[in-house]
Parts: structure tokens; C-alpha cells; sequence
């Protein structure tokens, strides 16, 4: 349904090569690829969808600006966790060099928001300026908590709010506002935005452990390497005995060798997968719940369908938890 808008983007994203100076055009079209799946964008595209279903110039550039904000977090997030892959090959930062790949994503920061300043009005550009440095202190106060293990259920929670969710809180809040929806419409996708954000968030957290790197696209274990305490390391800490949690948070801390296969035997056997996973399945009826009003408007079913497509990603997940409690 969404392959018209899609194609325009991915056209709209390529013609912006151009607008890098000559000596970094290849890497920045290294980071602008056809291959990432591409969720911000569909959040626009479907929270500002028309029964015509035309593409809307508007539309494709808010969805570009939101994806290249994306894309400059993933170029520094695999800096910090000294991740080689990302969607299936080399990160920028083992094809470039950190140093390099930290002043790529800087330079993606800035396109993106020069994008956004060509609307007719300040309001993208002020929204996704407000945005972008709520995405930034998020990941600033993960990095600042790494290597620590004071962090609790609520630390995780607000880092996840902000450097996950806001951007699909945002690309709902724009998607529904340039397609002239009401406010109160526009403010219940915002909602759904979040709520989805911070499930899709909980779940990526559950994929770095339980997920197929061919099939997701990035490097496994990167949470326990670096020393990031996600949810299921969270839930895995309270649920262990004194001896084991010392020993786990040793890894967090640096002290000791990380451990990643007793640990997907740990959180099989105490049941972390169930809970990290129902952590999810509530956010995600929050989300529901947010559009449960507007029903009958034309993007709901297809925005309430993303639920079921998260669901789904969550279910796949299963087999690898199945198979380390065989």
C-alpha cells in the first residue's frame, strides 16, 4: 500500500547526495540505503494517509528528515557499542572510522534539519530541532549510565521515552498535522507513537539477545559488551541469586568477561523472555487504547495494524527462547 510514498522517499533520499560536499558523498549515501525497514517513515506516511491515497510532497519530506535523524543515531549508536554490523553489512564506523563516522552522523544531523527548515512555517523545523535533542540526551544519559549498575526499571524506562519513542511520537505528531487532521486526532497519534516507540524499543532490547543477526541485521550480545543494563538484563538481575547477580553485574561493570550464553540460559530459566515480552504486549495496548476514539479515521486501522506487525516480530523471536529451554 505504501510503495508509491516508499519509492518517492527512497528517490527524494537519493537525490540529497548531492547536497553533500563531493569528498563525502559516499559515505553519506553509504548510511542513505534501501535497506533499513524504514518504520519512522511508514509512521508518517500512514498517520497522515488519505483514502486517495496520494502522495504527498509534504509528506515524503518530514518522512526524510525524520529517517536521516535515525540514521545519524545508528551511525554514532554503533561508535559507542563497537558494533561491526548494521543492517546487514559493515557499520559506518568500521568502514569510515569512528572518527570520521562521528562527524557523518553530525553531518546527517544538520541535512536533516536543513530539510526541515524549507516548510513554508517554523513548526517541523522547531519540532524536529525539539525532537532531536531529546533523542540526543537520551543516548547521552545511557552513555553516561554504562558501565554502572545503579540503574532502575524507571532510568530505563525515561532513556528508552527519549531516545526511541520521541522520534515516533513526532513522526505520527507531523504525519496527522500536514494532512490537515484535527488536534485532538493529532495529539492521540502522538500518544500511539509513543507507546509504540517504547514497545518497539523494549522488543529491539529483547532481539539483542533472543534475535538472528542475519535476520535483524546488526550485531548480537552489543547491550552486555558495552555494559548498557536494558530490560531483560534488568528483570535477569532480580531474579538471580546473590552469587549470580554479582557475577552479572561484574559484566555490566567491565570486571569480568561478558557471558552471553549462561545468560540465555539464566533468562530462559527464570522466565525473563515472558516478562520483557509482557512488558511489550502492555505498551502496545496502550497504543491501541490512544486510537480506540478515532477507529473510523482513515490511518487507525492501518497505524492499529503496526501492532499486530510488532506482535508478530515479538513471536519470532520465540524460537530461540524455545530452543535454549530445550
Amino acid at each position: 500500500m505504501l510503495q508509491p510514498q516508499m519509492d518517492e522517499l527512497d528517490r527524494f533520499l537519493r537525490s540529497q547526495i548531492a547536497s553533500f560536499e563531493p569528498e563525502i558523498r559516499e559515505m553519506a549515501d553509504y548510511c542513505i540505503d534501501t535497506s533499513g525497514k524504514r518504520i519512522r517513515p511508514t509512521l508518517v506516511f500512514l498517520s497522515g494517509w488519505r483514502e486517495s491515497g496520494v502522495v504527498s510532497p509534504d509528506l515524503v519530506r518530514v518522512a526524510a528528515v525524520v529517517e536521516l535523524v535515525h540514521l545519524a543515531t545508528l551511525v554514532h549508536d554503533d561508535i559507542m557499542d563497537e558494533a561491526e554490523v548494521r543492517r546487514g553489512r559493515r557499520a559506518a564506523a568500521r568502514a569510515y572510522g569512528p572518527v570520521a563516522a562521528v562527524l557523518l552522523g553530525d553531518a546527517l544531523f544538520s541535512h536533516a534539519l536543513y530539510l526541515a527548515a524549507q516548510f513554508p512555517t517554523t513548526e517541523v523545523c522547531l519540532a524536529i530541532s525539539d525532537s532531536t535533542r531529546k533523542v540526543c540526551a537520551g543516548e547521552i544519559i545511557q552513555t553516561l549510565r554504562r558501565r554502572t549498575t545503579n540503574v532502575t526499571l524507571e532510568d530505563y524506562r525515561r532513556v528508552i521515552d527519549l531516545k526511541t519513542a520521541e522520534l515516533f511520537r513526532i513522526s505520527c505528531s507531523l504525519g496527522s498535522r500536514l494532512a490537515g487532521y484535527p488536534e485532538a486526532y493529532v495529539e492521540a497519534a502522538s500518544r500511539f507513537g509513543r507507546h509504540l516507540g517504547i514497545a518497539y524499543q523494549i522488543y529491539d532490547d529483547l532481539a539483542d539477545y533472543f534475535g538472528e543477526e542475519q535476520r535483524i541485521g546488526k550485531t548480537l550480545g552489543t547491550d552486555l559488551a558495552s555494559g548498557k543494563l536494558t530490560l531483560p538484563l534488568l528483570m535477569l538481575a532480580e531474579r538471580l541469586g546473590p552469587e549470580e547477580r554479582a557475577g552479572l553485574l561484574e559484566e555490566i561493570e567491565g570486571r569480568r568477561p561478558p557471558q552471553l550464553p549462561l545468560h540465555l540460559q539464566q533468562m530462559e530459566m527464570h522466565g525473563v523472555f515472558a516478562a520483557v515480552t509482557d512488558a511489550v504486549q502492555a505498551e502496545i495496548l496502550e497504543a491501541r487504547t490512544a486510537l480506540d476514539p478515532w477507529a473510523k479515521l482513515a490511518p487507525s486501522p492501518f497505524l492499529l495494524g503496526l501492532c499486530d506487525v510488532l506482535r508478530g516480530q515479538v513471536a519470532g523471536l520465540q524460537g530461540k527462547a524455545a530452543a535454549l529451554a530445550g
